[in-house]
C-alpha cells in the first residue's frame, strides 16, 4: 500500500502540473494606465501547414533590448507546439503610440534570403497580449501584372499597427494590422536597411472581460456555417432513421418467423430439419481465434471510448475554450493515464471468461495495443520535427514527463485493474451449449467474406458523420475555430448507434448462412469506419488543404493513422459488445439442446 500510495501522490503532481496553467503573465489581472501587459511572441510557419512550425526568433527580427526570456509553459502547451518568449514590442497599458521605433537592422544577404524565403512560402506570425492571440504575416509577394514567378517580387513588413479594446482596466480584443506602405524590398540579394516600426491605438468597449473570447466562439457559429451543422445533423438522423426502420422491420419479421418455427413442440420441432441460425447453435459461443489479442482490442477500444466521452464532457462544461492553450492535449494525456485502469480490467476479466491463461501477456498486449503504435509513430515524427528545428520537436524536459506518467500512473494503473479483472470471476454468459467440434462453415458467395462486409459496414456509419468531419479536419488541420460541441457529440451518438446497428444486422445475416466465425467479423465490421476516415485523410489533403512538404505531410498520415486506428478499435469493440447483446438474446429465447 506503501508504493500505491507514492504513485496517487506523485501523480497528483503531476496532474497539478499539466493543469495548472501558470497566469504569473498576469493576464487575470487589471491594469492602470502606463502598467506593463504581457506580450509574448509565440511562433512563425507557413499558413498552410499548421503543424510546421518555428520559434519566433529563428528568423532574423528585432531581439527585445534585455535577453530573451522564455515563458514556462504548461504540458498541454508544449504538446501544441507553443513557444512563447518575450516580445520587442511595448504595448503598455492605454499608452498610445505613434510610429514608434523598435531597431534599426542592416538585413545581410543571409538574413534577406532567409526572409524572402519565409515571405514567399507565406510565413505567418503568432503573439500573445494578454492571453489574447494575434495574427499577421510577415510580409507579402507582388505578382499583379507578371506572368512568371522569376518576374514576382517579394516584400517584408516593417510597421505593425496594434488597436486594442479595453473596458475600463481590462483587455478586451487586440487585433494587428500590417501596413502595406512600409515594406522592405527583399526581391534581390542584396543588403538592406530595415527600420521596424510600430504603433498603438486604444479604444473603449462595452464588451464585459467575460465574453472577450466569444468572438472567437462565434466564428464557428455563423449563420451559414450552423445550416451546414445542422443539415449535417439531419442527414446523420436520416440514416439512422432510415436504417434502423428497415432492420427493425427485416429482422423483427424474420425473427418472428424463426421463434415460431423453433418455438414449436418437440415433436414438430424432431421432424423439422433445422437450417440458419438455429443449426448452429453449438458453434456460435465458441471462442474466437487469437483470444488474447481479442481481449486486448476489446480492452483498448473500451478505454478510448471512455476517454472520448470525458472529453466530450469536458468539451460540454466549457474547458476547451477558444485558445485556452494545451488543455486538449492536457486532457488527453491524463485522462488516458486514468482510465488505463479500465483497459486492465477489461481485457483480463474477458480473457479469464474465454479461458485464457497467460492473463500478464494479455495485459502486456493491452498496454501496447494502442500505445505502441502511436510510440512508434512519435518517435519518428519527432525526429522529422528536431531535423526541421521545428516547435512540435517535444524537448527533453516534456518526454521525461511523459514517461513518468506513463510509468508511474498508466502501467500501474492498467495492472491493478488486470488483478482486478482476473479477480472477478466472472463466467462467460452463453445461452447455449459448445459442442465439441466444430461444423464446417458452408461456401460463401464472395460478398459474404470480411472485406465486402467491412466496406458495407463502415460506408453508412462515415456517410452519417463525413459532413462533419469536414469542419473537424479544418479546425485540427487548419486555422478554423471549433466550438460547437454539442452539434458535434450528437453526431457522435449517431455514430454509435448506426455502428451498432449495422454490425448487428451483418451479424444475423452472417448466422442465418450458419457462417458461426461472426466473433472477430463483428469487431472488423464496427471498427471498418476508421479505415473510411483514413481514407477522407487522402481525399482531404488532396482536395481541400494546401498542405505541402515532407514534414507536414508526415505529421499529418502519421497522426491521423493513430487517430483512425483509434477510431477502429472504439468501434469495433462497439459493433461487438452490440453483436454480443443481439446473439445472446436471439439464442436465449429458444429452446436448444
Amino acid at each position: 500500500m506503501n508504493n500505491f500510495s507514492i504513485q496517487i501522490l506523485v501523480f497528483g503532481a503531476l496532474i497539478a502540473c499539466c493543469f495548472t496553467h501558470v497566469r504569473s503573465d498576469g493576464s487575470d489581472h487589471r491594469y492602470k494606465t502606463g502598467d506593463p501587459v504581457p506580450l509574448y511572441a509565440n511562433k512563425v510557419g507557413p499558413f498552410h501547414n499548421p503543424s510546421e512550425t518555428y520559434r519566433y526568433f529563428d528568423l532574423p527580427f528585432c531581439s527585445p533590448d534585455a535577453i530573451i526570456k522564455e515563458k514556462k509553459e504548461a504540458l498541454g502547451e508544449v504538446l501544441n507546439g507553443d513557444r512563447l518568449v518575450s516580445a520587442p514590442y511595448k504595448l503598455n497599458f492605454r499608452d498610445e503610440k505613434d510610429s514608434a521605433v523598435v531597431c534599426r537592422k542592416k538585413l545581410t544577404k543571409d538574413d534577406v534570403a532567409q526572409f524572402r524565403s519565409a515571405v514567399e512560402k507565406d510565413y505567418y506570425f503568432q503573439m500573445y497580449y494578454d492571453d489574447l492571440p494575434i495574427w499577421g504575416f510577415i510580409g507579402k509577394v507582388d505578382k499583379e501584372g507578371k506572368s512568371f514567378p522569376s518576374e514576382y517580387r517579394y516584400f517584408l513588413y516593417k510597421h505593425i499597427q496594434f488597436e486594442i479594446l479595453y473596458n475600463k482596466d481590462r483587455v478586451i480584443e487586440i487585433s494587428a494590422r500590417m501596413d502595406p506602405n512600409s515594406l522592405v524590398d527583399l526581391t534581390e540579394d542584396k543588403e538592406a536597411d530595415a527600420e521596424f516600426m510600430y504603433s498603438v491605438k486604444w479604444k473603449e468597449t462595452d464588451t464585459p472581460f467575460e465574453k472577450r473570447m466569444e468572438k472567437y466562439s462565434l466564428s464557428s457559429s455563423l449563420p451559414h456555417h450552423l445550416e451546414i451543422h445542422w443539415f449535417s445533423i439531419i442527414n446523420s438522423c436520416v440514416t439512422v432513421l432510415l436504417l434502423t426502420g428497415f432492420l427493425a422491420t427485416i429482422l423483427m419479421r424474420v425473427l418472428k418467423n424463426d421463434f415460431m418455427k423453433y418455438a414449436q413442440d418437440e415433436e414438430a420441432a424432431d421432424d423439422q430439419e433445422e437450417t440458419g441460425w438455429k443449426y448452429i447453435h453449438g458453434d456460435v459461443f465458441r471462442f474466437p481465434k487469437y483470444k488474447s489479442l481479442f481481449a486486448a482490442a476489446l480492452g483498448s477500444g473500451t478505454q478510448l471510448f471512455t476517454l472520448t466521452v470525458f472529453i466530450f464532457m469536458l468539451a460540454l462544461v466549457g474547458v476547451f475554450y477558444p485558445y485556452n492553450r494545451g488543455a486538449l492535449f492536457t486532457a488527453l494525456v491524463v485522462i488516458y493515464a486514468l482510465t488505463s485502469g479500465i483497459a486492465g480490467y477489461t481485457a483480463a476479466s474477458f480473457y479469464c471468461q474465454l479461458e485464457g491463461k497467460n492473463w500478464v501477456r494479455n495485459l502486456l498486449l493491452t498496454g501496447c495495443l494502442f500505445c505502441g503504435p502511436l510510440f512508434l509513430t512519435f518517435c519518428f515524427l519527432n525526429t522529422v520535427a528536431i531535423a526541421y528545428s521545428a516547435t512540435a520537436a517535444l524537448p527533453f524536459g516534456t518526454i521525461v514527463v511523459i514517461v513518468l506518467i506513463w510509468t508511474l500512473v498508466t502501467s500501474p494503473l492498467l495492472v491493478l485493474g488486470g488483478i482486478a479483472g482476473k479477480n472477478s470471476k466472472a463466467e462467460f454468459q452463453a445461452p447455449c451449449r459448445t459442442t465439441k467440434y466444430p461444423r464446417e462453415i458452408p461456401p460463401l458467395p464472395w460478398y459474404r467474406s470480411a472485406i465486402p462486409q467491412m466496406a458495407m459496414a463502415g460506408f453508412l456509419p462515415f456517410s452519417a458523420i463525413y459532413i462533419e468531419l469536414y469542419y473537424i479536419f479544418a479546425s485540427v488541420w487548419g486555422h478554423r475555430i471549433y466550438t460547437i460541441y454539442s452539434i458535434l457529440f450528437i453526431v457522435f451518438i449517431i455514430l454509435l448507434i448506426v455502428t451498432a446497428f449495422i454490425t448487428v444486422a451483418l451479424t444475423y445475416f452472417q448466422l442465418a448462412a450458419e457462417d458461426h466465425e461472426w466473433w472477430w467479423r463483428s469487431f472488423l465490421c464496427g471498427g471498418s469506419t476508421g479505415v473510411f476516415i483514413y481514407a477522407y485523410c487522402l481525399y482531404y489533403y488532396y482536395a481541400r488543404s494546401d498542405m505541402s512538404g515532407f514534414m507536414q505531410t508526415s505529421f499529418f498520415f502519421g497522426y491521423m493513422a493513430c487517430i483512425c486506428y483509434g477510431f477502429f478499435l472504439m468501434l469495433g469493440t462497439v459493433g461487438f459488445r452490440a453483436s454480443l447483446l443481439f446473439v445472446r438474446h436471439i439464442y436465449r429465447s429458444i429452446k436448444c439442446e
